[in-house]
């Protein structure tokens, strides 16, 4: 097991096989962090890691991204699972400027309403 002058890694438990040493020229994995202010909230992407593995990558976001504030949970997501659009199909967020089926008014059921309140009126 791993022993370290941190409590923090030492609760993890990590054996020195839970991480292969690099080869030469790589590069740990970058993952994404999502930062939990209060219970219930949503959680908001704060920045990347660089990590060995995901276990490894929540210990580096809580020292990186939970230090000063307050926290109620950390997600860490593998930036190769995150999928995204392409800048090229812009066109998939463009949508009609005309926006009458948001308004109330352009519907045939307020000559009804109108007809209503003349009704009570009178």
């Amino acid at each position: 097991m791993i022993k370290s002058l941190d409590p923090r890694i030492d609760r993890a438990k990590l054996t020195h096989d839970a991480i292969e040493p690099l080869k030469e020229m790589d590069q740990f994995q970058t993952f994404e962090v999502f930062h939990q202010t209060k219970r219930g909230q949503q959680h908001v992407h704060v920045g990347v890691v660089h990590a060995p593995n995901a276990d490894m990558a929540i210990l580096y976001a809580k020292e990186q991204y939970a230090r000063r504030g307050e926290t109620a949970n950390i997600w860490v997501v593998s930036s190769e699972h995150v999928s995204a659009t392409d800048y090229f199909d812009q066109d998939i967020f463009e949508t009609t400027p005309e926006k009458f089926h948001r308004d109330p008014a352009s519907y045939k059921v307020m000559d009804r309403i109108k007809a209503y309140k003349e009704r009570v009126k009178a």
